[in-house]
């Protein structure tokens, strides 16, 4: 009896750690300790380790097995380290020859088979960057583990299959009967909507175009039926292609995230999360017990966050937002672990006018008091709307623009200009560390890329009526900017600037910011 280590990954958040697995079989009565900080699902791994051992025909030595997880600092939770620690307990026992550094991530089930974990892209990613090239995994898991580069990885369905690979010539190795690949087949890329199938809303498909040019957040307000959603619906398919460092950070996110899908290639679209209003707050932001899991903003990262309905999500849920729009990730802490994920979206909000949707401006069929207007609009709390952008009122259609035969410009049309104009926002942000117009600081704006003062005049007056704060000073010029790529002028005019307002305060007095 003796002494063996293999290795596996514990992940904190993207943030992978590895984990050195050490078992020791000792000269005493039988029985398993777990040591290391494991969590509740982690120690019911004993019992589904010694029945996969059994069932696989490699029972477990009937002695004192030893598993500890270094450091044993690190929380690790999960049933991710269930094979690594059975490949160190058979090597410790003999049954194995030694597997040398490779790192093994993989459930096991009770009859010896293999099962997928979540978060495998980041997992792996962080062995490589350790210096493990070798992984194991569930043969589920492989092509998503195969998407990290110079990773040497490798699937199985069973124990077994893992057992022969590292040179076992036992001929009591046993499969489980009727063994099938336990994962649908991967979905067909979901078509984006068109912008082509839009009717009217001339200023909200500009206002769109605005936002994908130059990462801007969204408010729509309207009433039902005025193409709010369509609109929204549409934005991703005119953000241009992830780049390779937004693809990885994307792919990891879903990889570990709560609904799962068989990865098969890197995330190269902008993704798109449209929750319900009962989202709750761990939902939106992330949590769970444990270590806490990404939520639907961390999903959005790099891409489009909707919330429909928008004043009817809990108060605590929209305000919880607040912090990721400004520094573009979250930190969730819990008495075990802390997990930091990216939350860089944009988000998009559409709201009825009021409760009953009614309202068009003149009041003619709303059956609302000047009072629950207010008070419906006030569930969207000031802070939240000082960090959105474009503020746009989105009209109800006539009948004419319903039935009329002409049609706006194509997606694929739109996009290339908002290409074009991410091309030249990115040329001129280089220098200063940032990607798109409204990541922009204000004190970038007011040193680096500064305009004269006659034409910031309108936002001066603004500023000294109380109409505008300084924060939404910066933000009509981030828009000022976007409007100039998108027409392809080197700098913001005074025409630029006046659009940008109007844009900033189309939704009335109560939302300007």
């Amino acid at each position: 009896m003796g002494f063996a280590r293999t290795y596996a990954v514990a992940l904190l958040g993207l943030n992978g750690h590895m984990v050195e697995v050490e078992a020791d079989i000792g000269q005493t009565l039988p029985a398993f300790v777990l040591l290391g900080l494991p969590d509740s699902a982690l120690m019911e791994s004993k019992e589904r380790i010694r029945a996969a051992a059994k069932n696989s025909g490699v029972p477990l030595a009937s002695r004192k097995i030893t598993a500890s997880l270094t450091p044993a600092t690190l929380p690790k939770g999960g049933t991710v380290f269930d094979l690594a620690i059975l490949m160190a307990a058979l090597q410790a026992a003999g049954d194995v020859p030694g597997t040398g550094g490779a790192v093994f991530l993989a459930e096991l089930g009770l009859d010896g088979g293999l099962r997928p974990v979540p978060g495998v892209f980041p997992a792996v990613a962080a062995a490589v960057r350790s210096g493990h090239r070798r992984v194991v995994v569930a043969r589920e898991n492989l092509e998503e583990a195969r998407l990290v580069p110079d990773a040497e990885v490798s699937g199985f369905r069973s124990v077994a299959d893992v057992l022969e690979w590292a040179g076992s010539t036992s001929p009591r190795l046993s499969r489980p009967p009727g063994q099938a690949p336990r994962t649908e087949d991967p979905p067909e890329p979901r078509r984006r909507p068109d912008l082509a199938d839009v009717v009217g809303q001339a200023e909200g498909r500009w206002a769109l175009e605005i936002a994908a040019a130059g990462s801007h957040h969204l408010s729509m307000i309207g009433p039902p039926g005025s193409g709010k959603t369509m609109l929204a619906e549409r934005l991703p398919g005119i953000l241009p292609p992830l780049d390779a460092a937004a693809s990885h950070e994307v792919t990891a996110v879903h990889s570990l995230g709560a609904r799962r899908t068989r990865l098969t290639r890197l995330m190269t679209e902008a993704p798109w999360e449209a929750p319900h209003h009962t989202a709750s707050t761990a939902s939106m932001v992330g949590g769970g017990s444990g270590v806490p899991l990404p939520g639907a903003a961390s999903r959005a990262h790099r891409g489009v966050l909707f919330l429909d309905e928008a004043p009817e999500f809990r108060r605590g849920v929209l305000d919880a937002l607040r912090q990721p729009l400004e520094s573009g990730e979250i930190t969730i802490d819990r008495s075990r672990a802390s997990a930091r994920y990216p939350a860089r979206f944009q988000l998009v909000l559409a709201s009825n006018p009021c409760a009953c949707g009614l309202s068009t401006g003149l009041g003619d069929r709303c059956t609302c008091s000047p009072r629950e207007r207010r008070s419906y609009l006030g569930r969207l709390s000031g802070p939240l709307m000082d960090r959105v952008d474009l503020h746009l009122s989105v009209p109800r259609l006539s009948y004419a623009e319903v039935t009329a035969t002409t049609r706006g410009e194509p997606s694929d049309v739109v996009a290339s200009r908002v290409r074009a104009a991410r091309e030249a926002a990115r040329e001129r942000l280089q220098p200063l560390g940032v990607r798109a117009n409204a990541d922009l600081t204000g004190a970038q704006l007011r040193d680096r890329l500064r305009l004269p003062s006659a034409l910031l005049s309108p936002l001066h007056r603004l500023i000294e009526r109380g109409d505008l704060t300084v924060r939404g000073s910066d933000r009509v010029q981030r828009i000022a900017w976007t409007i100039a790529d998108l027409e392809g002028a080197a700098s913001p005019a005074s025409e630029h600037l006046e659009a940008a307002i109007a844009l900033r305060i189309s939704s009335g007095p109560r939302l300007i910011a």
